[in-house]
C-alpha cells in the first residue's frame, strides 16, 4: 500500500502546530528543571530567574518588530528563519555547562520563539481562505497550542526523570527540522503589499524600556535601590517609557497606536491579558520550587502536581466562548480574572494548615486554573473584535505584547517578593550575619543546603511563596473590578463612538 503524500495545507498546519507546541514547551516545562539548575549549574535566584525571563523580555521586544518584518519580506521566510534559529539555540541551551550562556541562548530562542509566534497567525489566515478550513485550522492550532502549555510541566519533568535537564532543550532541536521541512514544503509565501515602514525607534525605545525596568527589579536582592547604578536603570526605564509614547504618537506608522485604548472594550481586554500574565504564569515559575524544595516532591510528582493547575485551561475555553456569546465578554473575563485571584488566595490559606501537602493545595491551584481558561480565549477575540478589521492585526499585536511585557516584569516581582518573604523571616534568626541575603537567595531558589536546619529553611519558602500568592491573587481581583469598569463604561458608548477617527492623510 502506497501512502498518500500530505497535502500542501496539511503541511503547513502541522508546521504551525508544531511551532505553536514548541513556544509552549518554553514557557511551561522549563519552570520544573530550575531546582535542577540550581544543583547541576551551581545557578542562585537571580541567574534562575532569568533563565525564564531572558526568553519572555526577548519575546515582548520582538513582536510587534516581527509582523512588520514579516508583512514586508515575507511571512514564510521570516518564519522558517526563526523555526531554524529556535532549533540552534535550543541545542546550545541543552549543550551549556554555564549558566550565563544558557540565559544568553535562551533570550536568543526567545527572539526566535516571538518571530515564530507572529507568524503563524498569519500563515493560517493566508494559507486557508474558506470559513470552513480556517475554523478547523485554528481549532488544531489552538488546541496544540494549548497542549505544550498544559502538558509542558509534565513532559518537562518526565524528560528530566529519564534523561536529564538538557534533553528539555534538546528535544526542541528534532521538533525544529520537523517543522522547518513541513514548512519548506506547506507554506505558501505571503507579503502585504501596504506594509508600512519598520518603527525602529518605538521598537527600540520600547524594547529598552521593558528590559531596563526588568533588570531593576529582578537586581533588587543584590541592588541598594537609592544607589547609583539602581537610580540610573530605573531612570533608563522611565526616560526609554516616555520616548516611546512620544515617537508612536508622531510616527505615521505607529507600532502600538494609543487611539485604540479609547475604545473601551478593547482596553478591557487588555486588563484582561495583563491580569492573567501578572498572576496566573508568573506562578507557574515559583510553584515547582515550593513543590520540589518545600513539600519534598520528585519531579515526576511536580509535573503530575502542576497539571491540576495547568489541565483547566484546557478544558475551560470552549464553555468559556459559549459564555462569552450568551453573558458577553464583558462580564467573562472580570469573572476569569476574579476566579484566579480566588484560587491564588486559597492557596494561600492552605498554606496555613499544618503540614499542608499539595492535595490541600489542589483546590486553589485547579481554581486558578479555571480563571485562566475563562479568561484566555475571550480576551483575545475581544481585543480583535472591538477594533475595525483594517486594525485587527495590530490589535492582535498589542494583546500578545501586552501578555508578554507583563509576564516579563511579574516574573521579575514574584522573584523579588519572594525574596524579600524568605529574608524576612530569615532576619528573626539570631547569628546569621552577614550571610543573611546569601542565605536567603539560596533558600528562594528551592536550596536546602544553607547550614540551616531543613524545618526553619521550608518555614522561610513558605513565608516568601504565601507574599507570592497574596500579591498574584489581590493584584487579579484589582484588575478584574478594572476591566469591569471598562467593560461597563463600553457599554454605555454607541458603537459609531467606539471607533477612533482615522487619521487624515
Amino acid at each position: 500500500m502506497i501512502l498518500s503524500r500530505p497535502s500542501q495545507s496539511t503541511q503547513a498546519l502541522a508546521a504551525v502546530a508544531l511551532s505553536s507546541l514548541m513556544f509552549g514547551l518554553e514557557i511551561s516545562s522549563v519552570p520544573v528543571i530550575l531546582p535542577t539548575l540550581e544543583r547541576s549549574l551551581g545557578a542562585d535566584f537571580i541567574q534562575l530567574q532569568w533563565v525564564m525571563n531572558a526568553y519572555t523580555v526577548a519575546v515582548a521586544s520582538v513582536l510587534m518588530a516581527a509582523g512588520a518584518v514579516a508583512d514586508r519580506f515575507g511571512r514564510k521566510r521570516l518564519f522558517l528563519i526563526g523555526v531554524a534559529v529556535f532549533g540552534l539555540t535550543s541545542f546550545a541551551c541543552g549543550v551549556t555547562d554555564n549558566i550565563n550562556v544558557l540565559i544568553g541562548a535562551r533570550f536568543l530562542q526567545g527572539l526566535a520563539g516571538g518571530g515564530m509566534l507572529i507568524c503563524q497567525v498569519a500563515i493560517l489566515s493566508h494559507q486557508f481562505r474558506a470559513p470552513q478550513a480556517r475554523s478547523v485550522a485554528y481549532a488544531w492550532w489552538g488546541v496544540i497550542f494549548g497542549l505544550g502549555l498544559g502538558f509542558g510541566p509534565i513532559i518537562g519533568s518526565g524528560i528530566l526523570a529519564v534523561a536529564g535537564w538538557e534533553w528539555v532543550f534538546f528535544i526542541h532541536v528534532a521538533l525544529a527540522l520537523l517543522t522547518f521541512a513541513s514548512g519548506m514544503s506547506g507554506v505558501r509565501e505571503s507579503r502585504d503589499p501596504q506594509a508600512s515602514r519598520l518603527d525602529i525607534a518605538g521598537i527600540l525605545t520600547l524594547s529598552v524600556a521593558v528590559l531596563s525596568l526588568t533588570v531593576f527589579i529582578t537586581e533588587a536582592p543584590r541592588l541598594d535601590l537609592a544607589s547609583p547604578p539602581a537610580l540610573a536603570i530605573l531612570f533608563v526605564s522611565v526616560a526609554s517609557f516616555t520616548a516611546f509614547a512620544i515617537v508612536e504618537r508622531r510616527v505615521s506608522h505607529p507600532m502600538f497606536d494609543f487611539r485604540v485604548f479609547s475604545i473601551p472594550t478593547f482596553s478591557g481586554a487588555l486588563v484582561g491579558a495583563a491580569g492573567m500574565n501578572l498572576s496566573f504564569w508568573p506562578l507557574i515559575i515559583y510553584l515547582p520550587i515550593w513543590f520540589h524544595a518545600g513539600l519534598g516532591l520528585s519531579s515526576v510528582s511536580v509535573g503530575m502536581a502542576l497539571l491540576a493547575y495547568t489541565l483547566p485551561t484546557l478544558v475551560v475555553p470552549p464553555v468559556a466562548e459559549r459564555l462569552s456569546l450568551r453573558l458577553g465578554a464583558g462580564l467573562v473575563i472580570p469573572a476569569g480574572l476574579f476566579v484566579i485571584g480566588a484560587g491564588l488566595l486559597m492557596i494561600r490559606l492552605s498554606l496555613e494548615l499544618a503540614g499542608a501537602g499539595w492535595p490541600l493545595l489542589a483546590p486553589g491551584l485547579i481554581l486558578a486554573g479555571v480563571g485562566l481558561g475563562l479568561t484566555n480565549t475571550p480576551v483575545s477575540n475581544t481585543a480583535s473584535g472591538a477594533v475595525s478589521s483594517d486594525r485587527a492585526g495590530m490589535a492582535s499585536g498589542l494583546d500578545m505584547s501586552a501578555r508578554m511585557i507583563t509576564l516579563a516584569i511579574n516574573i521579575a516581582v514574584m522573584g523579588a517578593i519572594l525574596f524579600n518573604g524568605v529574608l524576612a523571616h530569615l532576619k528573626a534568626t539570631p547569628d546569621m550575619g552577614p550571610v543573611l541575603h546569601q542565605v536567603a537567595e539560596r533558600v528562594a531558589a528551592g536550596s536546602l543546603e544553607t547550614g540551616l536546619p531543613v524545618g526553619l529553611a521550608q518555614q522561610a519558602l513558605g513565608a516568601g511563596f504565601g507574599w507570592v500568592t497574596l500579591y498574584g491573587g489581590f493584584a487579579s481581583l484589582l484588575l478584574a473590578l478594572g476591566s469591569w469598569v471598562l467593560f461597563r463604561a463600553g457599554a454605555s458608548i454607541t458603537p459609531a463612538a467606539n471607533q477612533p477617527s482615522t487619521p487624515q492623510s
